[in-house]
């Protein structure tokens, strides 16, 4: 029976032996990358505790790139194995892609935290100006690897780089679009029209909401009703975008009607009316503030208010414009006068008067 065993071993087993090294390498694959997680996964718990930013984010960034290299390395042993060509090639990309992908994670992550930090600390940071950088630092690092893969592989980059003169010109004329919507949205980073997070509105298009994203092709914008605009950044060349969200100060312009019946009561109302503004703590004084006599207008006697409000917010500045027009009318009321609406009077001739009575 031994002898039976040994006599398959020697004329059958040879045959498969690579699937036993297919296999033993199948598993130190699994169980070094399970090794590596499990230390990187701790060194991450450890780092997270520390005040330093580059750290735990360097770590969380190269996780996955690492497990994906390690694999990528097994692959090529098995490939070895089975005796095929240029395994030094296909591990030099797999660490240029891997590479890559670290530092695309690592400037992702970076961004991601500078942002969460200000919110925390209450530190101003541009959103818009940190969003440009970050994308501009992962194109470079993906267009740096492609060329480092493709002169990996064997591509002359020379001439890759040589043609790019010539189809360049070609390439320029196919993608007129997405090239002016790139430089459009190199524009809105440079002359920062408006950030993310700005209530923005064009008085040229139907275009009004608060800026989600700037992207190199689009500008998302989500509208009032919670609708997303989708705008290519080649439009705002062309359009004028106001941004509210800038304004220094909210303006209140109304104006307000009393009866003829009280003219002599108007000039004492609208005194009082502006001494009740200058004292008002959400009224700026060192804005201009209006209270005059308007018009006589065919059912009232009109006099204007206009002033502007310290706060540029728009919810509290609804609250001070109600608070001041109710004050207003507390002024008006306390003359013995009133608001005047609209009345008509119909004037009848005496003959008319005379017929009617008999």
């Amino acid at each position: 029976m031994l002898e039976w065993l040994d006599t398959y071993i020697k004329e059958y087993a040879d045959g498969y032996a690579w699937v036993v090294h297919v296999f033993i390498i199948v598993f130190a694959t699994l169980l070094i990358d399970f090794i590596i997680k499990g230390l990187l996964r701790f060194i991450h718990i450890k780092l997270s505790k520390t005040a330093t930013l580059w750290d735990d984010v360097l770590v969380h960034a190269i996780r996955s790139p690492i497990s994906v290299f390690i694999w990528v390395m097994g692959g090529t042993f098995i490939l070895a194995i089975l005796n095929v060509e240029k395994i030094a090639t296909f591990r030099e990309l797999g660490l240029v892609v891997v590479i890559a992908w670290a530092l695309v994670r690592f400037i992702k992550q970076v961004e991601e935290k500078i942002l969460k930090d200000s919110d925390s600390l209450g530190e101003k940071i541009d959103r818009t100006t940190a969003d440009a950088i970050a994308q501009l630092l992962r194109l470079s690092v993906v267009i740096t690897g492609i060329l480092v893969g493709l002169q990996t592989i064997g591509v002359n980059i020379s001439a890759i780089l040589a043609f790019g003169g010539i189809g360049g010109i070609a390439i320029g004329f196919a993608a007129k679009d997405l090239l002016s919507n790139f430089f459009g949205g190199l524009m809105i980073y440079l002359d920062r029209p408006f950030a993310v997070g700005d209530w923005v509105r064009s008085p040229d298009r139907n275009i009004e909401g608060t800026v989600e994203k700037i992207g190199w092709r689009l500008t998302i914008i989500r509208t009032f009703d919670k609708r997303p605009l989708y705008i290519p950044n080649s439009v705002f060349a062309t359009i004028s975008v106001e941004n509210p969200s800038r304004m220094s100060h909210r303006r209140i312009y109304e104006t307000i009607g009393v009866r003829y019946d009280d003219v002599a009561m108007l000039e004492t109302i609208i005194e009082e009316v502006k001494d009740m503004l200058c004292k008002h703590p959400d009224i700026e004084k060192n804005q201009t503030m209006i209270v005059n006599f308007n018009s006589f207008a065919p059912s009232s006697l009109d006099f204007f208010v206009y002033t502007f409000t310290k706060t540029t917010d728009w919810i509290e500045f609804h609250k001070i414009k109600q608070d001041v027009l109710f004050k207003i009318n507390d002024i008006i009321s306390k003359n013995n006068a009133e608001i005047a609406f609209p009345t008509s009077t119909v004037h009848l001739p005496d003959a008319t008067l005379a017929v009617s009575n008999k």
